[in-house]
C-alpha cells in the first residue's frame, strides 16, 4: 500500500529552474490579480471563453466530442444534450461551473470529491457516479503503430481505495497547513497520487482535472477562470502522459519520483499565465480596447503573423473586429501586408 506523506516537500532545496518557474507564476498572479481590478471587462469576457474551451478540451482529451458550435450552446444553457457525448459534456460543465462559483466553500474532501464525480457523470445517468469503483481497473493505452494493448499502470485495487482516498484526503490535509509546504508544490502531488488511486470507474482524468483547479483557486491561483488549464493541458499532452508515467513508477512501493509529474503541472499552470499576459499586450494606456490590444498585439511581434494567429491569442475578439483593425492599420501605414489571401500577415513598419 502506498504511503502518502507530503513531508518531503519540506526540504526547501529545489531545482534552480523549478525555482524560476514557480518564482514566474508567483509574479504573474500578483500582475493578474491587479489587472483584475483595473479590466474587469476584458476578464469577463475571457471567462466566458475559458469555461468554453475548458469544457471542449477537458473531454476531447478523454475523446468525447462534439461541434465546437454545440460546445457553446451547451456551455451556455441554449441547448440540452442531443447524444451521449453531449451528456457527458454538459455533465462536466455543470461540475465546472460549481467549482468556478463556490470553490471557497468546497473543501478537499472524500464527500466534495464523490459529489462533484456525481455531478459530471449525473446528466450521462450512470448508476456509479459519486462511488468508488468496485472492480479494479487498469490503465490500458493501444500502441498507434502496432494496435497492440498493454496495462501501462495498475491502479489502487477496488477493496484498497476507500482506505487510500481517506489517507489521501489526511495527507493533504496535514500538508496543507504546514507553513514550510509549498502549495505550488503540493497540488500536483495530490493530483499525481489521485491519478495512481484511480478511484472511479470511469471519470478519473477529468476529474483530476477539476480537482486541480479547485486546489489552485482554494489557494489564489485563479488562472483557470480566464485561461483553460484544460487546453494547455491537452496542448502538451504529449508531455503530461510522459511525465505521469515517469512518475509513477515505484508510486505501489512508496518509491516515485515526484519531480517530473510536478514539473510538467507548473509548466502547464505558468503557460496559462503567458497565455492571460499575451490579452494584456499594451502597456501604459489607461483602458485596454480591442482595438489597442490587436494592434499591440501585431507591433509586439517579431515576425509577421496572421488574422488566424492574433484571433487565437485574443479568442474573446470577434474575427469581424481584428480583420477592421487590421484593415485600419494597413490604410493608415502602420504595419504592411505580406502574402495574399490565407497566407495574408502583417508586419509592423518601422518609423
Amino acid at each position: 500500500m502506498h504511503k502518502f506523506d507530503y513531508s518531503f516537500l519540506e526540504n526547501g532545496l529545489l531545482p534552480a529552474r523549478l525555482v524560476g518557474i514557480i518564482g514566474n507564476i508567483y509574479a504573474l498572479s500578483v500582475l493578474s490579480r491587479d489587472r483584475q481590478q483595473k479590466f474587469a471587462d476584458v476578464y469577463t469576457e475571457l471567462k466566458a471563453v475559458a469555461q468554453v474551451q475548458s469544457v471542449k478540451y477537458s473531454n476531447e482529451i478523454e475523446g468525447i466530442v462534439t461541434t465546437d458550435e454545440r460546445i457553446r450552446e451547451i456551455v451556455n444553457g441554449n441547448t440540452a444534450p442531443y447524444n451521449h457525448n453531449e451528456e457527458e459534456i454538459a455533465g462536466y460543465r455543470d461540475a465546472l461551473a460549481e467549482i468556478h462559483e463556490n470553490y471557497d466553500y468546497i473543501s478537499f474532501s472524500e464527500e466534495n470529491i464523490k459529489r462533484l464525480h456525481s455531478v459530471m457523470l449525473n446528466i450521462a445517468g450512470y448508476e456509479y457516479a459519486g462511488q468508488y469503483k468496485q472492480e479494479d481497473n487498469d490503465i490500458i493505452e493501444k500502441d498507434s503503430k502496432t494496435g497492440m494493448r498493454r496495462v501501462r499502470f495498475h491502479p489502487t485495487s477496488a477493496v484498497d481505495t476507500p482506505d487510500e482516498m481517506k489517507q489521501l484526503v489526511l495527507a493533504y490535509v496535514d500538508a496543507r497547513d504546514d507553513s514550510n509546504i509549498n502549495q505550488l508544490l503540493l497540488i500536483p502531488c495530490v493530483v499525481l497520487d489521485f491519478l495512481c488511486i484511480h478511484p472511479f470507474r470511469d471519470g478519473n482524468g477529468r476529474l483530476s482535472r477539476l480537482l486541480s483547479l479547485l486546489l489552485l483557486y482554494r489557494n489564489d491561483f485563479d488562472i483557470g477562470k480566464y485561461i483553460s488549464f484544460e487546453e494547455q493541458i491537452n496542448k502538451r499532452k504529449g508531455n503530461y502522459y510522459d511525465a505521469l508515467l515517469r512518475s509513477s513508477i515505484g508510486w505501489h512501493e512508496t518509491k516515485s519520483d515526484y519531480a517530473p509529474f510536478i514539473m510538467e503541472f507548473l509548466i502547464t499552470l505558468y503557460s496559462c499565465y503567458k497565455e492571460l499576459d499575451k490579452r494584456f499586450a499594451v502597456i501604459g494606456t489607461k483602458r485596454v480596447t480591442k482595438q489597442a490590444r490587436i494592434e499591440a498585439t501585431v507591433f509586439n511581434s517579431l515576425t509577421p503573423i496572421s488574422k488566424k494567429d492574433i484571433i487565437k491569442i485574443l479568442p474573446d475578439v470577434s474575427p469581424t473586429t481584428v480583420e477592421n483593425v487590421l484593415g485600419q492599420m494597413v490604410r493608415c501605414g502602420s504595419v504592411q501586408k505580406i502574402g495574399i489571401g490565407r497566407n495574408t500577415k502583417y508586419l509592423k513598419v518601422d518609423s
